[in-house]
C-alpha cells in the first residue's frame, strides 16, 4: 500500500493503525512524506519502529501528489499495489471488493468509483466542490479516458509490475496523476474495472478550488503530450486576423454594456437562487408538473443525440403509441447543443441553466436592439430591455415555460427585418432572417407566432403614422421576406412534416372560452411581484404559470402618460397601438365588464378558429405588451436623462421618480422552491430490469399524466432504461385526432386515477368484467410489470390492483410489484 502524505500529522496515525489492523499475510505499507512542514515524517518513523513493514519514503520538497506516488510506487515490491489517500475517505475494508474484481475479471487494475450506481456516498462534499468535481470528471472523460466515470477517487488497486511501469513513465506532479496512469493503462490495452465503494468526505481536504484549475492545466499537458508533432493550426486555433477581428468586436462593447448584462445575469441568478442552491432536491413550487415534463424533454433529447435516434419521436413515454416531439416543446434549439451538459450533470442542471441563461440573454438582446435602433442612452435601453424580459407575464412563465421567456432571437429577427426595410443588402439580410427564423422555430413556435402578431401590429400602426417610410420599405421588405422563406422552408420542411403529419400528430389543442384575461388582470400585480400576492392573482389567472398580464396600474398609467406626452412621434404611436391592441386581443372571445354580468364579443373571435391560432391560449397575447411597454419607457427615460438645462432638472427628477414608482411594484421576487420527493428505491436501483424485456413497459400506478408526472422524473433519472404508458405531453385523441394533454385515457388508467385521489370510496365492484378490461389494457401497454410505490391512498390502490390482477403482488424495493409478462 502506498499512502502519499502532506502535512497529515493529525490524521496519519489513525490511518496507519486502521490499515495495519486490517491487512493480513505478506504486506508492506509505504508512507511518502511529500515535503511536509509538520510532524508527518515523525509519525511515520515511529510507526515503522513498531512494525518494520511500514516504511517511510521522503521527498525533499513538496511537489504534489503525482511526484509522491511515483516515489512510493517505485519503492514498492508487492504483487499488487494499492494507492490510497491519507484520510481514508474510502475505508480500507473496501479493498476486498477491488481484489475480488481483479481476480474474477482478469483486470490489470480495479479502481474505486464514487460515480458507480451501487456506490454509497455517506458524507457528501459541499455542493460547489461536488459540482466542480463532476465537471472535471466530464472534461477528463472527454479528453483523456472516455468511459471511466470517476478517475479521482483516491483508492486504486494495480497489478504491481504494471503499476511500476506506468508510474515510471508518468510526468505529472499534481492531482491529474490518476488520469495519466489510467491513460497509460488504456494505451497498453490493460483492462481497468470501476468498482463501487463506500466513500465519505473528510474535513481538511487538500483539494481546494484552485486545485481544479491545476488539474485542467495538467490535462492540457497530457493532451499536448498526446498530440506531440501536431501543428497548432491543426488544433483549430484562430489565425492572427481572426483574433484581431474578435478583439475589435469585444472592444465595441463598452464598460456600460458589460455592467448592464452583468446586472441582468445577477437578476436572473437571484430569481432562481433557491433552485441553484439545491439542484439535487429542489423543485419550483409553482411549476405544477411542468418541471418534470421539461426535464424529461431535455433528457430525452440528450438520449436521442447520444444514441443517434430520431429527435422528433419517441415511445419511451406514451407507450406503445409514442410522442410526437415536434408537436410538443422540447426546444431542440437549446436541448441539442446542451446535450453534453445534460449527459454530464443531468436534466435538472440543463433546465435551470436554460431558465437562468435564457432570461439573461433575452434581456441583453432587447437591450442591444434598443441601443441599436431606439435610444441613445444605454441606461434608458437597460430599463426598457429589463422590462421586456422581466415583466410579470415573463416571470410567470419562468416557473414552467422556458419557451415563452427564452426569447433572445426575437430582437435579432426584428433588427434583421428593419435592415431589410433599409434595402441595402437584401439578399444577405433575407438569408440571415431565414436562418434566424428557423432557429427560433426550434426554440418555440407559439412565442414566434405571437411575436409575429406583435410585429404586424407595430408595422401596421407605423405605416399609418409614417406613410412615406412605409412606401420606401415595402418593396425590399417583401423581397427579403421571400428570400427568407426560400432559405427557411427547405430546413424546416421535414420537421414540420413530422409535427403536422407524422406519428402521433394532432390537429389542435382547445382551451375553452375562459382562457382570456380579465381586464382587471392588466391592472393588478402578479403573485411574484413586490406589490402582489398570490391570493389576489390566483383569482384572475388560469394558474400561476399563466399570469399573462399583471402589469400593474402604475405602469399602465405611466405608459398612457408617455404616449400622450410624446404622441407626435410615429414610433410612440406604433408602440402604444401595439400594446393596446395586444391587451384587447388577450381578453379573449368573450369580454366581461368587471363587477357586472355584461359581456360582449372580443376581436379574438376572428382568430380563435384559424389554423395555428386555435391552439393558442389567448391570454398569452398580452405578453406582446412587455417589449412595447419597455420601448415606451426606454424612449421616455432617454428623453429625461439627456435633458441639460437647469429649468428641466425638476422635470427630469419627477419623471425618473415616476418611472421608479411604476417599476418597483412589479419587480419580481425569487421563485419559491419545495423539496422534490426522492426517486423510489425500486426505480433508483433498477430493480425493474428483472421484469422487463425489450418491447415491454413499466406501468407506474397511477399512470403519469399532466396532474402527476413524477414518473417522468424517475425515468429520466435512471437513464431512460424503460418505456412507460401514460405521460405528460400533447397528443391525439379520437378519430378526429384532437389534441389533448397526456395519453388517450383507458378504462384501467381512469380507474387507478380515481382511486388515487378518491380512496376506497372510488373502488367499484371488481368482477370478471373489470379483470378482463385490465388484462386487455395491460396487453395494449405491453406491460412487463405493474409498480405501486408509496403514496397517498396506497392501501386503496393495492386493494384495487389485487382484485384486478388476482393476487396481492410482492414487496420489492419498497414497492408493490406485479409481474404481468404473461398477459401479452
Amino acid at each position: 500500500m502506498v499512502v502519499p502524505a502532506y502535512n497529515e500529522e493529525e490524521r496519519l496515525a489513525p490511518t496507519l493503525d486502521a490499515i495495519s489492523s486490517y491487512l493480513q499475510g505478506s504486506w508492506e505499507l509505504i508512507v511518502v512524506d511529500d515535503g511536509s512542514t509538520d510532524g508527518t515524517a515523525r509519525i511515520a518513523r515511529e510507526a515503522s519502529v513498531r512494525d518494520p513493514r511500514i516504511r517511510l519514503v521522503s521527498a525533499e520538497t513538496n511537489r504534489g501528489k503525482g511526484h509522491a506516488l511515483r516515489l512510493g510506487v517505485a519503492a514498492s515490491r508487492g504483487e499488487r499495489v494499492l494507492v490510497t489517500d491519507a484520510d481514508l475517505a474510502t475505508p480500507v475494508e473496501e479493498l476486498d471488493g477491488l481484489v475480488k474484481e481483479m481476480e474474477a475479471g482478469g483486470h490489470a487494475a480495479a479502481i474505486g468509483s464514487r460515480a458507480h450506481p451501487e456506490s454509497n456516498v455517506e458524507v457528501h462534499q459541499i455542493r460547489v466542490r461536488e459540482w466542480m468535481g463532476r465537471l472535471g470528471n466530464g472534461l477528463i472523460r472527454a479528453v483523456a479516458v472516455p468511459g471511466i466515470r470517476d478517475t479521482q477517487c483516491g483508492f486504486k488497486l494495480f497489478d504491481g509490475e504494471k503499476a511500476r511501469e506506468a508510474f515510471a513513465d508518468a510526468r505529472l506532479d499534481g492531482w491529474a496523476i490518476d488520469v495519466e496512469i489510467l491513460q497509460y493503462f488504456r494505451r497498453q490495452g490493460w483492462p481497468v474495472a470501476e468498482v463501487p465503494v463506500r466513500w465519505s468526505h473528510q474535513e481538511g481536504s487538500k483539494v481546494g478550488p484552485l486545485a481544479y484549475l491545476g488539474v485542467l492545466g495538467e490535462l492540457a499537458k497530457l493532451k499536448a503530450r498526446a498530440l506531440n508533432g501536431v501543428s497548432p493550426a491543426q488544433w483549430g486555433l484562430p489565425c492572427s486576423s481572426e483574433a484581431e477581428s474578435l478583439g475589435k468586436k469585444l472592444r465595441a462593447w463598452g464598460r456600460t454594456d458589460l455592467v448592464v448584462c452583468g446586472l441582468f445575469l445577477l437578476g436572473s441568478v437571484l430569481l432562481y437562487k433557491n433552485l441553484w442552491t439545491d439542484l439535487d432536491h429542489g423543485y419550483l413550487r409553482d411549476s405544477l408538473q411542468d418541471q418534470n415534463q421539461w426535464e424529461w424533454f431535455f433528457g430525452i433529447t440528450a438520449h436521442h443525440v447520444a444514441h443517434l435516434e430520431n429527435p422528433f419521436f419517441t415511445t419511451l413515454q406514451g407507450f406503445p403509441d409514442g410522442v410526437n416531439l415536434m408537436g410538443n416543446t422540447p426546444m431542440l434549439g437549446l436541448s441539442v447543443p446542451l446535450t453534453p451538459v445534460t449527459l454530464l450533470f443531468g436534466p435538472t442542471v440543463a433546465w435551470v441553466l436554460v431558465l437562468t441563461g435564457g432570461l439573461t440573454a433575452t434581456a441583453a438582446s432587447w437591450y442591444w436592439l434598443f441601443t441599436r435602433r431606439l435610444v441613445r442612452n444605454r441606461w434608458a435601453a437597460a430599463v426598457g430591455g429589463g422590462l421586456a424580459a422581466f415583466a410579470p407575464p415573463m416571470i410567470s412563465h419562468g416557473n414552467a415555460h422556458p419557451n415563452f421567456m427564452v426569447l433572445f432571437m426575437i430582437p435579432v429577427i426584428i433588427d434583421r427585418a428593419l435592415r431589410l426595410c433599409e434595402g441595402k443588402r437584401v439578399v444577405r439580410d433575407g438569408v440571415l432572417l431565414g436562418l434566424f427564423t428557423t432557429y427560433q422555430l426550434f426554440l418555440g413556435e407559439e412565442p414566434f407566432l405571437l411575436a409575429s402578431v406583435g410585429m404586424l401590429l407595430f408595422a401596421s400602426a407605423y405605416a399609418l403614422a409614417d406613410r412615406e417610410a412605409a412606401r420606401a420599405a415595402v418593396r425590399p421588405l417583401l423581397k427579403g421576406l421571400g428570400i427568407a422563406a426560400m432559405t427557411a422552408v427547405p430546413i424546416v420542411a421535414y420537421p414540420l412534416y413530422w409535427q403536422f403529419f407524422g406519428a402521433q400528430s394532432y390537429h389542435s389543442v382547445l382551451h375553452g372560452d375562459g382562457a382570456g384575461n380579465s381586464p382587471l388582470a392588466l391592472l393588478q400585480f402578479s403573485g411574484r411581484s413586490l406589490a402582489g400576492t398570490d391570493k389576489t392573482a390566483d383569482t384572475l389567472a388560469l394558474n400561476r404559470t399563466e399570469q399573462n398580464a399583471f402589469y400593474g396600474w402604475p405602469l399602465v398609467a405611466l405608459a398612457f402618460a408617455i404616449t400622450v406626452r410624446m404622441w407626435r412621434h410615429a414610433v410612440v404611436k406604433a408602440f402604444a397601438f401595439t400594446a393596446f391592441a395586444a391587451a384587447v386581443l388577450s381578453l379573449g372571445i368573450k369580454i366581461r365588464i368587471p363587477y357586472t354580468d355584461f359581456t360582449f364579443t372580443g376581436p379574438w373571435r376572428a382568430l380563435a378558429h384559424q389554423p395555428l391560432f386555435e391552439s393558442v391560449i389567448e391570454g398569452r397575447v398580452a405578453m406582446i405588451c412587455a417589449p412595447a411597454l419597455g420601448a415606451l419607457l426606454a424612449l421616455a427615460v432617454d428623453r429625461l436623462v439627456v435633458a441639460r438645462s437647469s429649468a428641466s432638472r425638476a422635470y427630469q427628477v419627477v419623471g425618473l421618480l415616476a418611472v421608479a414608482a411604476a417599476l418597483v411594484p412589479v419587480l419580481p421576487t425569487s421563485y419559491p422552491v419545495r423539496d422534490r420527493e426522492p426517486v423510489p428505491y425500486f426505480y433508483a436501483h433498477s430493480l425493474w430490469k428483472k421484469y422487463v424485456t425489450h418491447g415491454e413497459s413499466v406501468v407506474a400506478v397511477p399512470l403519469p399524466d399532466p396532474g402527476s408526472a413524477e414518473a417522468l422524473h424517475w425515468q429520466a433519472d435512471t437513464g431512460f432504461g424503460f418505456s412507460q404508458p401514460g405521460g405528460y405531453f400533447n397528443g391525439p385523441w379520437g378519430k378526429d385526432r384532437m389534441g389533448i394533454y397526456g395519453a388517450a385515457p383507458r378504462f384501467t388508467s381512469n380507474l387507478l386515477r380515481d382511486v388515487r385521489y378518491g380512496g376506497e370510496a372510488k373502488i367499484p365492484t371488481i368482477g370478471a368484467n373489470w379483470q378482463a378490461q385490465a388484462r386487455f389494457d395491460l396487453a395494449f401497454w405491453k406491460a412487463g410489470v405493474v409498480v405501486l410505490t408509496p403514496q397517498p391512498n396506497e392501501a386503496a390502490l393495492h386493494t384495487t390492483l389485487s382484485k384486478l390482477l388476482g393476487n396481492a403482488g410482492e414487496r420489492v424495493g419498497g414497492a408493490w410489484v406485479w409481474d404481468v409478462r404473461g398477459l401479452h
